[in-house]
């Protein structure tokens, strides 16, 4: 499978990607929420500016972290220990303090030619394709949750 990631823009989450000083990407809920237990080591990330329609980057799962059930102290020490891959601001800590985590932590991050997004009504924002075609204008297919079922 492949992953498309959208990055939050008031954040500047796909500059830090491209910069290397964010190396790792969170998603987190009150329960098992895509992408938790549905990515995994050498599957590629596309990463998408919010907003900007175009997917301009990719990268390469490194490790994985999935965790439920957490308790506040066990939060605030997760996202601690990986604030230097995460570089997470005071607000992006605030969002992400659920009691269940994904940490995805990606390598070899390269910018492409920037694909044209194809955005229907029911995406989250964090997509599970076969293929990035699948999203993109010209050759995308209705979008339905069918990989992002837990296997």
């Amino acid at each position: 499978m492949v992953h498309l990631v959208y990055c939050d823009d008031k954040e500047k989450v796909l500059e830090k990607i491209l910069d290397g000083t964010k190396t790792m990407i969170v998603r987190g809920a009150a329960g098992r929420k895509i992408p938790h237990s549905r990515v995994f080591e050498d599957e590629t990330l596309y990463f998408m500016k919010k907003g900007t329609g175009k997917i301009s980057a990719m990268a390469t799962v490194s490790s994985v972290q999935n965790y439920v059930k957490l308790t506040e102290d066990v939060i605030i020490k997760i996202l601690h220990e990986n604030q230097s891959k995460l570089n997470l601001s005071p607000k992006q800590r605030e969002r992400w303090h659920k009691k269940c985590l994904c940490l995805v932590e990606f390598k070899d991050v390269n910018e492409i030619t920037p694909l044209e997004f194809h955005h229907q009504n029911n995406m989250d924002d964090w997509l599970i394709i076969e293929k990035i075609e699948d999203v993109v204008i010209g050759t995308s297919i209705p979008y339905d949750y069918k990989n992002s079922k837990f296997k």
